[in-house]
């Protein structure tokens, strides 16, 4: 991994990505946070997996989040006696509720009963990402009526999409509370929320992972995935009840227009920084790589657009899940990653005009970023106990790289999403000069520091308190 590299990488794991050796290579190769996505398997494959991931982390010397993808309500349709249809424009289709035998070209049942509530004549239906369109005629009890205006190849269980949004499913379905209790049992640092509406949404969720979590003393962070219509007016409500946002290109493209996505993806990124909250982008980031060794021209520049956008994180699903190519496509990325990166702009006094802070901490966390920038430092060191001292610094562009020195294990796995830190373990003596000193030998240990460097610290005084930090020392090794 280029020890440059601000942008963190997410992989998701599955049937190409299990082998123990490839998991810990692309560790290796870059991956900060591995996805495990619920859609998929059972309970005990998920904790099967998490400890893959853990154990291949220990081997590669570093520690990596590990984020819990909820599967989010089933809009979706049935399945077919043949397996599949080819629909044809212009033809008659019925999405049917009360159906229970396999599907036709005449209709098909549905996994999501509610669908007749929530449509009537003249709206359009999006089905397989939209690669299907339906506009429904009429609403007759159970049975949804409707004319294919794009047809294709419609199989079993393809999801639905309502153009503008306005399907009432819940986020949170049944199955999701009991794979919140999996999460919990492995400690997931982050489960990430699929179709939030609202803030209560998100507080649902917060409040269901923390009373699973409770027995561990573990409290993950959670990230909303903006894919939802309804959600785009509704951006900061959520972004204040969540720890981070995923832009969640897919369903979001289908519901709001393929069109719309480019500038929703910079103004969601945008407003997570400004509202100190993490980001990341994701759906189809490398999709040529699922049977390509290399990617397209359009892909590494939406990656790079990403990286230049500010987020903290890039993506990786059915590319590492199911892909040929997983290694490689981690490779490309994180070279797209850092190449992006050497072309940003540092205008961190433009970015401090006008601000105020009204903490301590988060004062002592923006003047180490500043001083360091205009000394040319080598590193930015924050010794931290909840990290939020490297998420304030991270917020903000610099060149200059951010170590994060902490004594908890969790906390320094839930800063692996953080866009240009690097997450340390290191148990401090309770003595801050004491505790000083240790950070040094550890930084010269590790080589980020030599003699003759400047670097700028961060700590709390006392040590250990969260939320504590009130120091900023500059130091030169001596």
């Amino acid at each position: 991994m280029s020890t440059r590299r601000a942008t963190k990488i997410v992989a998701t794991l599955g049937p190409a990505s299990s082998d123990p050796d490839l998991l810990e290579k692309m560790i290796r190769a870059g991956v900060n946070v591995v996805r495990l996505n619920f859609s998929h398997g059972k309970a005990q494959d998920h904790i099967d997996r998490a400890a893959l991931v853990r154990a291949a982390a220990q081997r590669a010397g570093r520690e990596v989040a590990i984020m819990a993808d909820l599967q989010g309500p089933k809009i979706r349709v049935g399945k077919f006696a043949e397996g599949k249809v080819m629909l044809e424009a212009g033809a008659s289709f019925v999405l049917d509720a009360s159906r229970t035998e396999p599907g036709d070209l005449q209709g098909v049942g549905l996994d999501y009963k509610e669908l007749p509530r929530d449509v009537k004549a003249g709206d359009l239906l999006l089905l397989n990402d939209g690669l299907i369109v339906l506009t429904v005629t009429a609403v007759r009890g159970e049975q949804v009526h409707t004319v294919v205006k794009l047809g294709g190849e419609l199989s079993n269980n393809k999801g639905i999409n309502k153009q503008g949004g306005g399907l009432t499913a819940p986020a949170l379905t049944g199955k999701d509370m009991e794979d919140i209790r999996t999460a919990m049992s492995f400690q997931a640092d982050y489960v990430a929320v699929s179709f939030p509406k609202n803030a209560t949404d998100m507080e649902m969720a917060r409040q269901l992972c923390n009373v699973a979590a409770a027995e561990y003393r573990h409290k993950p962070g959670l990230i909303a995935k903006i894919e939802r219509a309804e959600a785009i007016p509704r951006l900061e409500e959520i972004l204040a009840a969540s720890d981070g946002i995923m832009v969640a290109r897919g369903d979001l493209a289908v519901e709001v227009g393929n069109a719309v996505v480019p500038a929703l993806q910079k103004r969601m990124i945008k407003l997570a920084r400004e509202n100190d909250k993490v980001v990341i982008t994701a759906t189809q980031m490398m999709e040529s790589m699922i049977t390509n060794p290399v990617p397209t021209r359009a892909e590494v520049s939406d990656v790079a657009n990403a990286v230049l956008d500010g987020t903290d994180a890039v993506m990786l699903s059915a590319e590492t899940a199911a892909g040929k190519y997983p290694l490689e496509t981690v490779e490309e990325m994180a070279k797209i990653c850092s190449a992006a990166e050497s072309a940003e702009q540092v205008e961190l006094d433009a970015d401090f005009l006008g601000k105020s802070f009204t903490r301590i901490d988060q004062s002592i966390a923006m003047g180490a970023l500043f001083t360091a920038h205009h000394l040319g430092a080598k590193a930015i060191v924050a010794m931290t106990d909840s990290g939020s001292t490297a998420l304030w610094m991270s917020r903000h562009r610099i060149h200059v790289p951010i170590y994060a020195l902490t004594p908890k294990v969790a906390t320094q796995r839930r800063m692996a999403l953080f866009r240009n830190v690097r997450p340390l373990l290191m148990d401090t003596s309770g003595d801050r000069d004491t505790a000083l000193v240790q950070a040094e030998a550890h930084l010269k240990k590790r080589g980020i520091v030599n003699s003759g460097d400047v670097y700028a610290i961060t700590c709390g005084e006392p040590m250990g308190a969260p939320g504590g930090t009130n120091m900023l020392k500059i130091c030169c090794v001596g």
